[in-house]
C-alpha cells in the first residue's frame, strides 16, 4: 500500500458491514486512523480489534443526533482531530406513491438524509480546525433514475445528492470538500435483510446467498459482473485522499454502467 491517507483521521458510519467495513479496512491499510460507528457492538469491536491500534469502534445510532455528536467527539478525542467523514449508514425503506405513510417518510429522512446532514454539522468544526478535510456522503443511482429503489428511498437519496452539491459550494472556501458516491446494485447483505439478518446465518448460507445475488446483479449490468463493497471503498479512498484534492461537489457514480440501461419497467 502507498499510505495515501497517512496521518489522516476518519469516521465511518455504518461501518460494521458491507461498504462501511470494506472502507474501514482500506482506510486503515492506507495509513488512516479510523473510528467505526454502528449499532452492532459485537461485530464492531471485533472489526476494530482485527484492524489494530489505529482503529476504534463506538456504538451509535445515526437516527439520534446525540449519538452522532458523540461519535464525532469520540473520534476527535481519540485520535486528535478529524479529517474525513464518510456518511455511509443507511438501509432499505418502503413507500408507494398511492400508499405513503408519515412514519415511512420520517424514517427515511432520518436514516438517509438527516444522519448525513447532522454528521456534517458536528464534523465541520473539527475539519475547520485542521484547515480543511473531506466529507463523503453515500447516495445511490436511485437518486438519478427510476426503478433502482423504492419511491421514498430514491427521493431522499436525491435530496442527499443535491445537499452535497449545495454544501460543497458553501464549504469549499474553507478547503472542506463535499462529495457523494452513487453506487449501483452492490452485492452486500442488505439485500437479504441487512447485516443483522446476515449475522444470524451460517457462513455457508451467507456465501450461497451472496453467490446468487452476484449472479443476478451481473446479469443486469453492462459489464456483466457484480459490484462489490471494495469498489465503493476505492471510490471513497480517491475522494478522501490528496489525489481528489480538486474534486468538490461531485457525484461519483460507481455502477458498472447500470445507470445507462433504460429497458427496465418503471416502479410504481
Amino acid at each position: 500500500m502507498t499510505k495515501r491517507l497517512r496521518d489522516k483521521v476518519a469516521l465511518i458510519t455504518g461501518g460494521t458491514s458491507g461498504i462501511g467495513e470494506a472502507t474501514a479496512k482500506l482506510f486503515v491499510a492506507e495509513g488512516a486512523s479510523v473510528v467505526i460507528c454502528g449499532r452492532s457492538t459485537e461485530k464492531g469491536e471485533a472489526l476494530a480489534t482485527q484492524l489494530g491500534e489505529t482503529a476504534r469502534f463506538i456504538t451509535a445510532d445515526v437516527l439520534k443526533e446525540a449519538d452522532i455528536a458523540r461519535a464525532v467527539e469520540f473520534t476527535a478525542e481519540t485520535f486528535g482531530g478529524l479529517d474525513i467523514l464518510f456518511n455511509n449508514a443507511g438501509g432499505p425503506t418502503q413507500g408507494l406513491v398511492d400508499a405513503i405513510e408519515t412514519e415511512a417518510i420520517d424514517y427515511a429522512m432520518q436514516l438517509l438524509f438527516s444522519s448525513a446532514a447532522l454528521g456534517m454539522k458536528h464534523a465541520i468544526p473539527h475539519l475547520r480546525a485542521r484547515g480543511g478535510g473531506s466529507i463523503i456522503n453515500n447516495s445511490s443511482i436511485a437518486a438519478i433514475r427510476d426503478n433502482q429503489g423504492d419511491l421514498i428511498y430514491s427521493a431522499v437519496k436525491a435530496a442527499l445528492t443535491h445537499y452535497t452539491r449545495l454544501s460543497s459550494v458553501r464549504l469549499g472556501p474553507e478547503n472542506i470538500r463535499v462529495n457523494c458516491i452513487s453506487p449501483g446494485a452492490i452485492a452486500t447483505p442488505i439485500f437479504w435483510g441487512g447485516s443483522a439478518r446476515a449475522n444470524t446465518l451460517s457462513d455457508d448460507e451467507n456465501a450461497a446467498k451472496m453467490a446468487k445475488l452476484q449472479a443476478n446483479l451481473a446479469a443486469a449490468t453492462p459489464l456483466r459482473q457484480s459490484g462489490i463493497a471494495d469498489d465503493i471503498a476505492f471510490g471513497a479512498l480517491y475522494l478522501a485522499s490528496e489525489e481528489g484534492r480538486f474534486v468538490n461537489g461531485h457525484d461519483l457514480v460507481i455502477d458498472g454502467g447500470r445507470i445507462n440501461l433504460f429497458n427496465e419497467p418503471s416502479a410504481r
